[in-house]
């Protein structure tokens, strides 16, 4: 039994003491009967905002307007709700008001299905008034009640229900599916920060390349990222890219990420060809299509997109030295010694490796360029790829120089001579010095 759990059920022993009613509600419950261990666990309970308090007084009442307190016990923190009806939402996030009532009432106005099921923490017995658990045997994403009516009354919802398809694997049953598509538009109320938010949450599953999928079939990515929809029938040269327009290209490579991928990776492999569009050009005379100068423009679209959808400075740094750098892995085997190093130093190398690994394989399948990258990690393994510097700029003030611009050009110089092997002291790279400058 591990600590979240027993310290949730600590605070539902504890209301239930008191003599009131205490559920697991949510997600933790549909995590349990899929045989996913909980990251966290949701309460409710037939305890007002006011009661949970007095039992709890350390508490967090921010939520108590929503009839929800945020319980800390043992070092873990527990939304602790009150069973409730929800009043009209006018601004697309949040009920204007709530009524506190049933337990049956308090899961017809939650989103879907598979998220309205309770359970006796003691027991384990499920308490069902939505068919939740048919559709989770089902593997069914539902809306409970009215579709359309859920996704009015938040449009996030529209991306949850995707993000749950993608998450779990599960298939959205007919009439949600048509609700999404029929309600898309209403995506452009939505905090830019909480779509994004899902989307990420999308792209980081392991069935990211389906969830894009949903996400251009459903047309909620037409309200925040239009510009993959262009990659759909940008024809590439078969010669290199037999499987395909881009689109199915990028739907491959983010299938073919395995393991723990971070939202950096998953993001340049998204947009690695979001510039091929704007570059698409026919040479009839060699029969080829070209895409020259995709991964710069590339890069400058994806800086303007995850700016758009407010990623963070990190991320976007990342994210667009990746899609700048990517076609540069097809001229590794030809650079001299030196720059083969700067290439494998710069902080993003290792997600760059996996980006062209599968870039690869889901076009021509050749391996040469990353092959000999692995090999010369083995190579160079002995020592660090920039070793310390055998010349500094107090060092060349003490030779007479003046500083100014050419300080960088003679230290560039000095560490391309010592990466080449062709320096290897101090003393030695000094007198390089004098004799070059």
């Amino acid at each position: 039994m591990n600590q979240l759990f027993q310290s949730a059920k600590d605070i539902t022993t504890t209301l239930t003491k008191a003599g009131h009613t205490c559920y697991f509600a949510g997600g933790c419950v549909r995590d349990q009967l899929l045989g996913i261990e909980a990251k966290d666990y949701d309460i409710a309970t037939s305890a007002t905002p006011s009661q949970v308090l007095q039992l709890f007084p350390n508490s967090d009442s921010i939520g108590a307007h929503f009839g929800v307190i945020l319980v800390k016990h043992h070092g873990f923190a527990f939304e602790v709700a009150t069973f409730r009806t929800d009043g009209s939402y006018t601004d697309g996030r949040r009920p204007e008001s709530v009524t506190f009532s049933s337990p049956e009432e308090d899961a017809s106005r939650r989103d879907f299905t598979v998220n309205g099921l309770f359970q006796i923490p003691n027991s384990g017995e499920i308490i069902d008034y939505v068919n939740g658990q048919s559709d989770i045997e089902e593997r069914v994403i539902r809306a409970i009640g009215d579709p359309n009516k859920r996704f009015d009354e938040d449009a996030l919802r529209l991306m949850r229900a995707i993000r749950f398809a993608t998450k779990l694997n599960f298939e959205i049953e007919p009439q949600t599916w048509q609700a999404i598509q029929s309600n898309a538009h209403l995506l452009k109320n939505i905090a830019t920060e909480r779509i994004q938010a899902e989307f990420s949450l999308i792209l980081l599953s392991p069935h990211r390349a389906a969830g894009l999928d949903l996400l251009v079939k459903s047309g909620l990515i037409q309200h925040f990222l239009p510009e993959v929809l262009n990659l759909i029938g940008c024809e590439q040269p078969p010669q290199f890219h037999p499987e395909g327009d881009v689109y199915v290209h990028t739907c491959m490579m983010l299938d073919m990420l395995e393991g723990e991928v971070t939202l950096e990776l998953v993001l340049a492999v998204l947009l690695h060809d979001i510039g091929k569009p704007a570059t698409y050009s026919y040479d009839p005379e060699e029969d080829r299509i070209r895409f020259s100068g995709h991964d710069s423009l590339g890069a400058e679209m994806a800086e303007t997109i995850l700016k758009r959808l407010k990623y963070s400075n990190k991320t976007i740094e990342e994210v667009c030295a990746m899609v700048a750098n990517h076609m540069n892995f097809m001229n590794v085997r030809f650079m001299k010694k030196s720059k083969v190093k700067r290439f494998m130093a710069r902080p993003t190398y290792e997600l760059e490796m996996e980006l062209h690994r599968v870039d690869c394989a889901s076009s021509n399948g050749i391996t040469e360029n990353y092959d000999f990258l692995r090999a010369k990690e083995e190579e160079f393994a002995a020592e660090p790829l920039i070793p310390e510097p055998l010349v500094r700029g107090q060092d060349l003030i003490q030779l007479g120089y003046s500083p100014g611009p050419q300080f960088k050009e003679i230290l560039q110089a000095v560490q391309t001579e010592q990466l080449e092997g062709k320096l290897t002291d101090s003393a030695q790279a000094v007198e390089w010095v004098k004799a070059n400058y």
